[in-house]
């Protein structure tokens, strides 16, 4: 099969896209697709719950007496209706259910099991913004009152600790998005997709295999095919301003098109130990995760899931919020189940741009505030519940912002994600700095909302 380079971009224009890589941008040849082998098999899901989660009745302040049905008249969940988690002060939704699976051990509950959830509340950060896309930007991008900087702390991570242009290893990182997440956006793109099959040419998984083609017998040898073969062969004019980064581009993402065909060639995919996934938007993205997991060499995902803006009808034991507990909490414990081969190497984190107010506003809602809960899973975490039990949470602490309205944050996110990357990564701390500019100042500053809360084993 053969065409020129101008002829095979124009028709390979949507696997560019995927990549949100504007051909027609000169900055554009300033990057490169991915890649360089990882010196472990650590992995790591993330889930943004986009629209500010209520915290609250998340992980539930039985033990603060101003958690009431003055406060909170139509949301208020008594003890009883609650998940007991074994500290005598919090409680779990009860929507939360499948996560006990995780989250049970004897020692926190009485309930055998791994205990390899944590339940983080209280996480935020100072000086919170309540704007959905500032506070979105900031857990992201790392950086707390930059909001136009589109580069994410996963980026500066694996930027930090890898050789990116590397083409071995085209395949680290991926959103299963419609849109690139910021967590995962920087200079050197990495793909976002809905679907792993979607991510190739258009036409027939035939024609996508042709077009894909194979590479020469001998590097950079003349009898290649496809765009394998175009990239994989010798640069047509490697003088020319541009044409080796074009060239190099090209061979990456031929690469990261032939690791995900090659995933999909295998066949449906079936989830292991009874694990089962809903047939929903996160559902969908948790068991193309876990397919990707097997069957590639990937190692960070993200994904979203959204309607946590409650403002009305948030519901108490059923409704908005609770389906989507239930959602979530299915999510993590199907990939508990399905993942046990890996579980020791892999983390699950949720994110979410801040909490609500600690009273129900006259909507059966809860607007925009300040900190929120994080839940953490995975082989390595020390399960248990942080900053909600009786030694660390006062009287009234619901109403701790300055403001007197809202759950005040007492633990910094980035301190948060600096054990994610010290503990579970192996990044070492003085490489912090460098994957969430900033964190240095920031920790001192602020000693008591970076002091580490120990969930992640060493």
């Amino acid at each position: 099969m053969h065409f020129s380079r101008r002829h095979f971009l124009k028709m390979s224009s949507l696997a560019w896209g995927a990549l949100g890589i504007n051909l027609c941008a000169p900055s554009l040849f300033q990057r490169r697709l991915l890649a360089a082998d990882l010196p472990s098999d650590k992995k790591l899901i993330f889930i943004f719950q986009n629209g500010g989660n209520d915290g609250i009745n998340t992980l539930i302040p039985s033990g603060d007496p101003s958690y009431n049905t003055d406060t909170r008249p139509s949301l208020y969940i008594p003890p009883a209706q609650a998940l007991d988690l074994g500290n005598g002060f919090a409680h779990l939704h009860p929507a939360l259910q499948p996560m006990m699976e995780i989250y049970n051990q004897t020692a926190l509950n009485g309930q055998a099991g791994p205990g390899n959830l944590a339940v983080l509340h209280r996480i935020g950060y100072s000086g919170q913004s309540q704007s959905h896309f500032d506070s979105q930007q900031y857990w992201q991008n790392g950086v707390p009152g930059k909001a136009t900087l589109e580069e994410g702390m996963f980026y500066r991570h694996l930027n930090a600790t890898r050789d990116l242009a590397d083409p071995d290893n085209a395949f680290i990182a991926a959103a299963i998005s419609n849109s690139q997440m910021v967590a995962l956006k920087g200079d050197k793109p990495f793909p976002n997709f809905n679907r792993a099959s979607e991510f190739s040419f258009g036409g027939t998984a035939a024609k996508s295999r042709k077009m894909l083609g194979s590479k020469p017998s001998t590097p950079n040898g003349g009898d290649g095919a496809g765009m394998l073969g175009l990239y994989g062969g010798p640069q047509d004019d490697a003088s020319k301003i541009y044409r080796p980064l074009v060239h190099q581009t090209g061979q990456l993402l031929g690469s990261t098109m032939g690791i995900l065909q090659e995933a999909v060639g295998l066949g449906a995919y079936t989830p292991e130990n009874g694990a089962v996934y809903d047939n929903d938007g996160l559902g969908r993205k948790l068991m193309e995760a876990a397919m990707l997991f097997k069957r590639t060499p990937v190692k960070i995902v993200g994904m979203t899931i959204g309607g946590w803006d409650t403002h009305t009808a948030q519901g108490q034991l059923t409704g908005g919020q609770p389906n989507l507990f239930g959602q979530l909490a299915r999510g993590f414990r199907a990939l508990h189940r399905d993942l046990q081969a890996q579980w020791d190497n892999v983390l699950i984190v949720t994110m979410t741009e801040f909490g609500r107010t600690s009273e129900e506003n006259g909507s059966q809602g809860t607007d925009h505030a300040e900190s929120s809960v994080v839940f953490v899973a995975g082989g390595g975490v020390k399960g248990g519940v942080y900053n909600c039990d009786s030694t660390t949470w006062k009287s009234g602490d619901r109403f701790s912002s300055r403001s007197g309205r809202y759950l005040a944050k007492r633990t910094d996110f980035r301190s948060v994600f600096g054990e994610v990357f010290t503990k579970h990564f192996g990044d070492s701390p003085a490489l912090l700095e460098q994957i969430i500019p900033g964190y240095t100042a920031a920790a001192a500053k602020d000693a008591a909302g970076f002091q580490p809360l120990g969930f992640m084993r060493s």
